[in-house]
């Protein structure tokens, strides 16, 4: 634990921060967390957490702002509303954003904090729900140096690979490129099973194979078990990886760069949310390869969120 670092607030307590928000407590942070859903706190006043009524109540005394929600806006909302985070924390105070959202709005965010004399990290994270339950998350962090410095005992607690990756935005644009060839592999993976499946092979022992040679992949290694099940209970939703897709294409386009398999990519998890699976893990992107080879869609045995 760093000694300049000991209440940490957590805004937003869902399927990633919640686990987060536990290993602080459980590493002896004084963690205050909020959560627009009451059921989100309680993992975490189990942990010896406590519970906020508000952004600007848990705020109000940290040493860190830790922000993890879904988009943009979301982001934009908890830190420049009325009573929000730039309005209601102490000067000096460092706010972490482990959201994944667009890098020039947390370029934007992050001037506007220091101009209000806070300190700001973009510290996005990949892993899904497996690896923030198990502090086994990837942390891809832009700001300064020093700020990373100030939060690394911090992260660490949170991520088993912490990367200062460059300044502000940085962060973003590596879990945009993460997003991409997440995608891509699922996709690619989809399209394997069900080939596999049509010729009839023991798919299961396939892909142990396919995962011992150049094929294999952390991708095969955690979602072929959904797959093989059809079960898609959300680690990660398809709806929060089309809003990933959108950041790839919006910010390869203003790059000047082509993403021609990002684009397709983007295009089909686009048709799976369009198809209703917006819901469900990104390895249901299986269910759209299945719509397009003119199978029944498999029945998912996910609970609804």
């Amino acid at each position: 634990m760093s000694p300049s670092i000991q209440k940490i607030a957590m805004i937003g307590l869902g399927i990633m921060g919640s686990p987060m928000a536990v290993h602080l407590a459980n590493a002896g942070y004084d963690v205050t967390g909020f959560d627009l859903s009451p059921q989100g706190i309680e993992p975490l006043v189990d942990a010896g957490g406590r519970a906020a009524g508000s952004s600007a109540e848990a705020v109000a005394d940290a040493d860190v702002v830790c922000i993890m929600v879904p988009d943009s806006p979301d982001v934009k909302a908890v830190l420049t509303d009325e009573g929000g985070v730039l309005a209601s924390a102490k000067a000096g105070a460092l706010i972490i954003d482990f959201s994944s959202i667009r890098p020039d709005v947390t370029a934007e965010l992050a001037q506007q904090a220091a101009g209000l004399g806070f300190r700001y990290l973009d510290a996005p994270v990949s892993g899904g729900e497996a690896g923030a339950k198990n502090a086994a998350l990837s942390i891809m962090v832009g700001g300064s140096g020093e700020d990373f410095e100030a939060a690394k005992p911090l992260l660490d607690v949170v991520g088993k690979t912490v990367v200062h990756v460059g300044p502000s935005g940085s962060g973003q644009t590596v879990k945009a490129a993460n997003q991409l060839i997440v995608a891509a592999n699922i996709q690619a993976l989809s399209e394997a099973v069900i080939f596999l499946e049509a010729y009839g092979v023991d798919t299961k022992a396939a892909l142990e194979v396919l995962g011992g040679g150049l094929a294999g992949s952390k991708v095969l290694d955690q979602k072929k078990a959904n797959m093989l099940s059809r079960s898609f209970e959300p680690g990660f939703r398809i709806d929060l990886h089309h809003k990933d897709m959108g950041i790839v294409t919006s910010a390869a386009r203003e790059a000047g760069v082509a993403v021609p398999l990002g684009a397709l990519v983007a295009q089909l998890v686009g048709s799976a949310r369009a198809a209703g699976d917006g819901n469900l893990d990104h390895s249901a992107l299986l269910r759209g390869v299945e719509r397009l080879s003119g199978l029944a869609t498999s029945t998912s045995t996910t609970k609804e969120n």
